[in-house]
């Protein structure tokens, strides 16, 4: 009880520093150029985001990004995006910092770090028209709501979904514009979220988009083999279906949808599989105040996620957003965590628990 009442008086202060807060204008550009001034184009866009936390709850989340210190200031990531676009165009996403590490993998066999470690996004893009784009390389998924990058996220902690679902693929796809609103995408990725692959054969993914007025939705697919046969396992395939759509229903209140699914496979009836949803609900209050809800039922009946079969869990992230001058947004964050079996979350004292209460202050800084 006293980390939710804490929790609560913090978020109550951070709503009333708001109001103390004006959003400064920018000076650097804001100055007069005179007429005949030139200002050379820059052969690439530089940008980038820092985050850093504190969290304080009962057990550790079995979600991404937030398994720092329990009562204690944490470090999240530094990335540093370098890209250009047009008909030849690149990104070179560079991160590093604990939140990179748990999503860029790369490490080697001892589990130590490498370069690899370090890239989030390595990718070249072909444009021969308007309405086709090739990208090869390394880049982010195509799936889910939320992103690995803090800075685009309303909630800092992560859903269930985004955990267990891909954060990257390695290899080429194609968007294709089929008018003004469809889109389709076509792509053939090396094994999920790995730089190096190592299962034989080629992973298949597949999209279809739309996006017309103030709604938007995304049809996604992801198979192919997750493990080889040998002598004593049988092949797996695996098989993953998303939906992500989002309606800006008002200039300050915007809604959300996360409908995941994903199935394991096998010849010997080892068939396995999760699926969940996430509604998510955002209203501006003003300029610089924010308030994100994300609310998520995940089925794990197979023990998928966590090894307790006939197991259910529903999340709960309230999240405001407090934006101070020069691209600095606060954070603070209640999430409560219940699950039907007792184990799903183990307590910083080592105590079996069916439910989780978590408060987090995250400071997320864009340039």
């Amino acid at each position: 009880m006293r980390i939710i009442y804490s929790a609560v008086c913090l978020m109550l202060f951070a709503t009333i520093a708001n109001i103390s807060f004006a959003r400064t204008t920018d000076l650097a550009t804001a100055g007069i150029q005179s007429v005949g001034d030139s200002v050379p184009e820059s052969p690439f866009e530089i940008k980038g985001a820092v985050d850093a936390y504190f969290l304080a709850g009962q057990a550790p989340l079995p979600t991404s990004f937030t398994g720092g210190s329990n009562n204690s200031f944490n470090l999240g990531m530094a990335n540093v995006i370098f890209s250009k676009e047009g008909k030849v165009g690149f990104v070179a996403d560079l991160a590093f910092g604990p939140r990179a590490e748990a999503a860029n993998g790369g490490f080697d066999a001892d589990g130590k770090v490498t370069t690899l470690t370090a890239i989030k996004q390595l990718f070249v893009t072909y444009s021969p028209t308007d309405a086709l784009k090739f990208t090869l390389g390394n880049f982010g998924t195509y799936y889910g709501y939320e992103v690995i990058d803090a800075n685009v996220n309303v909630n800092y902690s992560t859903s269930y979904q985004f955990s267990y679902g891909p954060f990257f693929h390695t290899g080429i796809k194609a968007n294709l514009a089929l008018s003004d609103n469809f889109g389709v995408m076509l792509g053939m990725f090396s094994d999920t979220d790995t730089k190096i692959d190592v299962v034989k054969g080629q992973h298949i993914g597949a999209q279809l988009s739309y996006a017309g007025g103030n709604f938007s939705a995304y049809l996604n697919y992801l198979g192919g083999r997750f493990a080889e046969e040998t002598e004593d396992t049988p092949e797996i395939i695996n098989n993953q279906f998303d939906l992500t759509a989002s309606f800006q229903a008002t200039e300050k209140f915007g809604l959300g949808l996360n409908a995941s699914m994903r199935t394991l496979s096998s010849d010997d009836d080892g068939d396995a599989s999760w699926s969940g949803v996430a509604l998510y609900a955002k209203y501006a209050f003003s300029d610089s105040f924010l308030m994100g809800l994300r609310a998520e039922s995940i089925n794990d009946n197979d023990g998928f996620l966590f090894g307790e079969v006939d197991n259910n869990i529903f999340a709960l992230t309230l999240s405001g957003n407090v934006t101070i001058a020069n691209n600095l947004r606060l954070i603070p964050e209640l999430r409560f965590d219940s699950a039907k079996a007792t184990g799903t979350f183990t307590s910083y004292s080592d105590e079996a628990l069916k439910a989780n209460s978590v408060f987090l202050l995250a400071a997320v800084y864009s340039f």
